[in-house]
């Protein structure tokens, strides 16, 4: 695991990684997991790329998770003979269907006059387009617009705060939701998230399939916003999807609403990923822009666990050099004394009510004033090294877990390392010497270096992590 960063990086997969060679080469590079995104592509071909996947890692030997990512209900234009142009302050109209027909603009979504007040904006094409509702009346929607530009068909409309009517889940996500149980894939990312509800009708779905997969909610509406706390709640893991976000409330309003998502994020002990342009002129450059890099080294310092390259790896000229740079940067950010490690959150503290919390907060106050080369975690579910991971301590986390499912999945937690095995019974000298043989055959550690481990007792894969021992490894 040599080629790991404690932040872990995500790569999305696509027509410029699509072969295994090219696949192990980014996994090579610092790939911690991969994205699948089901807006591109077939089932087949997805199917094809996570067959690759699994065979990698099978050859390098660690866990290597991936999260596919649902289309969502996406908004967009229907079918043009020709692309329109829309003029400035000119009026144009709108209206559910599938052609353009009577000067109307069609529109896939049926609830466009429905859900979209006078007064609201429409932004299209990624935003390059912007119009305002003026009127509604008998299913047809009137708009001025304020910045003009050519429409094209199936381009993408956003209506900020007004797609109300719409479901969060498309026939064509629910058919992806089945093909991610069938095939163990450990993520879902949920578009459009509004609330709470949203991710609990994904949930049960996955329920109904008798599914395992963890729901990562992307946040990319205001209304997602307004429900936050809720949403995190009911999530395993977030993600900040910058793009449409940036869209939906304005791009100016993104770095501090990024920031203040960690944060809850992270005072609930879940997952966050920080999404979209990260490295974006590396699609065509070989390097990044200094103001790429400064974004992607904040999010780190802001606290997330992962940082997720799209379009550098699914259709970029540069995909190898992209991960490594974001490599490059995180090492840089990690090693630095600007980076606070060994701290948990006061938000954190006060949101965590068990006694977990007071036995991390030992073990990263231990971690401070001892040489310890590394913090080893005991667990079934992961949960224990999901805390510890939040005081980003200045060591790493070895996680020994019977279950490869829940070892691939800790993967995407920061500062963690899962290893499979099977550790029964209580701490008695063939557990302490199967874990000195794994770490110095493994990682290279030697005779003399210390560490703390954790776990619950009697029984070590079983009840609520309750003991803290440093221990000092024999060859």
């Amino acid at each position: 695991m040599k080629n790991l960063t404690s932040t872990k990086i995500i790569a999305t997969l696509g027509p410029s990684s699509d072969t295994k060679e090219k696949i192990k080469m980014l996994t090579k590079a610092g790939v911690t997991m991969f994205r699948l995104n089901s807006s591109h592509a077939d089932e087949a071909e997805h199917l094809r790329r996570l067959n690759y996947i699994r065979e990698i890692e099978k050859e390098v030997g660690y866990p290597i998770p991936t999260l596919l990512d649902l289309q969502g209900p996406k908004i967009r234009v229907g079918v043009l003979d020709d692309p329109i142009e829309l003029i400035q302050n000119s009026i144009v109209k709108f209206r559910h269907q599938e052609k353009y027909i009577d000067g109307i603009i069609p529109v896939d979504y049926a609830g466009i006059a429905k859900d979209a007040k006078v007064g609201e904006k429409i932004l299209m094409d990624d935003g390059k387009l912007v119009l305002e509702v003026v009127q509604i009346e008998n299913g047809v929607l009137s708009a001025k617009v304020l910045c003009g530009g050519l429409l094209k068909q199936r381009k993408g409309i956003n209506i900020p705060g007004s797609t109300g009517s719409i479901n969060v889940l498309t026939e064509r996500d629910i058919q992806y939701v089945k093909f991610a149980v069938d095939n163990e894939i450990d993520y879902l990312g949920l578009s459009f998230v509004r609330d709470g509800k949203d991710v609990m009708e994904l949930r049960e779905l996955i329920k109904q399939h008798n599914g395992k997969t963890k729901v990562i909610s992307k946040i990319e509406k205001p209304q997602a916003l307004k429900n936050i706390d809720d949403i995190i709640l009911k999530s395993s893991g977030i993600m900040v999807a910058r793009g449409d976000l940036g869209i939906e409330i304005s791009p100016e309003k993104v770095p501090i609403v990024q920031k203040e998502i960690i944060q809850k994020a992270n005072a609930q002990r879940k997952v966050v990923i920080v999404a979209t342009q990260m490295l974006e002129s590396m699609i065509e450059q070989p390097i990044p822009t200094r103001a790429e890099a400064s974004d992607v080294a904040n999010a780190i310092i802001d606290g997330t666990d992962a940082i997720m390259l799209s379009g550098e790896t699914a259709a970029g000229k540069y995909a190898v050099e992209a991960v490594k740079m974001m490599r490059s940067i995180a090492q840089n950010v990690e090693n630095s004394k600007i980076m606070k490690h060994n701290c948990y959150p006061q938000d954190l503290i006060d949101c965590c009510k068990d006694d977990s919390i007071a036995i991390c907060m030992a073990i990263v106050d231990m971690v401070e004033k001892i040489n310890v080369k590394a913090i080893l975690t005991l667990t079934a579910s992961g949960y224990t090294p999901k805390l510890l991971s939040k005081a980003k301590p200045s060591v790493p986390i070895f996680s020994f877990c019977p279950s490869y499912r829940n070892s691939r999945r800790m993967m995407l937690y920061s500062d963690v390392y899962p290893i499979e095995m099977e550790l029964s019974g209580g701490i008695n000298q063939q557990t302490l010497e199967t874990l000195d043989k794994c770490l110095i055959e493994r990682f290279k550690f030697k005779s003399g270096d210390k560490v703390i481990f954790t776990g619950a007792l009697p029984d070590l894969l079983v009840g609520k992590t309750n003991f803290i021992k440093l221990h000092e490894i024999e060859g």
